[in-house]
C-alpha cells in the first residue's frame, strides 16, 4: 500500500508542476501579446511583459528565448492543437483528408475558440506581416510545426518521413489552404456579404479537390 501510494503522490505533484508551468507561459504570452498589440512592437521590452506577468527575467527565459516567441505563442499553441487533432485522425482517411478534418475540429472548438473567434489575432496578423522581427519568428514556428505535421502523416502512411515526398505534399497541401484561407481572412474583415475563417478553408480546400484545378475569371 505504501509504496503506490507514494507512486500517486509524486504523478499528482507532477502534474500540478506541469499545470503551474503552463499557466506561467501562458501568464507570459497573454501580457507579452496585449502589450504589443497595445503599444506596437517597438515600445514593448522584455521586461515590460514580466512587470506585466509579475514573474522575473530569469522565468522569462526559461520559456521564451525573445519576446517575439512570447507574443506568437498563441499561434503555436493553435498549431498544436491542429496536429493532436492530426493524430487523432482515423487511419483510413487520406493525409489531405485528414488535415481538413483536423482543421475543422479546431476552427470548431467551443472551448479554446479558433483565430476568428479571438480577439486581437487579426491585428497580430497585421503586425507579423508589418514586423520583419515578428515575420521570421512567426515563419521559424510554421516550419517547426509543419514539420510535426509530416512526422504524423508519415506515421499513419507507415512511411518514412526523411526520404518519402508524399508525407510532406500531403502536408504541404493543407498548409497551403489554411494559409491562403487565413490571408484572405485578415485582409477583408467579415461582414454581411464576407466569409469567415471556416468558410475560407472549406473553400480552400474545395479548389485543391477540384480537378483540374480552376484557374481564370471563372475561379
Amino acid at each position: 500500500m505504501g509504496p503506490l501510494t507514494t507512486e500517486k503522490a509524486e504523478h499528482t505533484t507532477e502534474g500540478r508542476r506541469d499545470r503551474k508551468a503552463r499557466r506561467t507561459r501562458e501568464s507570459l504570452a497573454a501580457a507579452a501579446l496585449q502589450l504589443v498589440l497595445d503599444r506596437g512592437l517597438a515600445a514593448v521590452s522584455v521586461e515590460d511583459v514580466t512587470d506585466r506577468a509579475d514573474v522575473s527575467r530569469r522565468t522569462f527565459s526559461r520559456y521564451f528565448a525573445s519576446r517575439e516567441d512570447a507574443v506568437l505563442d498563441c499561434l503555436r499553441a493553435d498549431f498544436g492543437r491542429i496536429n493532436a487533432a492530426l493524430a487523432a485522425r482515423p487511419a483510413a482517411e487520406t493525409p489531405v483528408a485528414a488535415y481538413r478534418a483536423a482543421l475543422r475540429i479546431w476552427l470548431g472548438d467551443e472551448r479554446d475558440p479558433a483565430w476568428h473567434r479571438r480577439p486581437g489575432v487579426r491585428e497580430l496578423f497585421g503586425l507579423i506581416a508589418a514586423e520583419p522581427s515578428l515575420t521570421a519568428a512567426y515563419r521559424r514556428i510554421c516550419v517547426d510545426e509543419e514539420e510535426a505535421s509530416i512526422r504524423i502523416a508519415a506515421a499513419r502512411l507507415g512511411l518514412d518521413a526523411e526520404y518519402d515526398l508524399r508525407p510532406a505534399v500531403a502536408v504541404g497541401l493543407g498548409v497551403a489552404a489554411l494559409q491562403a484561407a487565413s490571408r484572405a481572412w485578415v485582409r477583408h474583415p467579415v461582414g454581411a456579404d464576407e466569409p469567415d475563417l471556416p468558410d475560407l478553408v472549406e473553400r480552400a480546400f474545395d479548389l485543391l479537390a477540384a480537378e483540374p484545378p480552376p484557374d481564370g475569371p471563372a475561379a
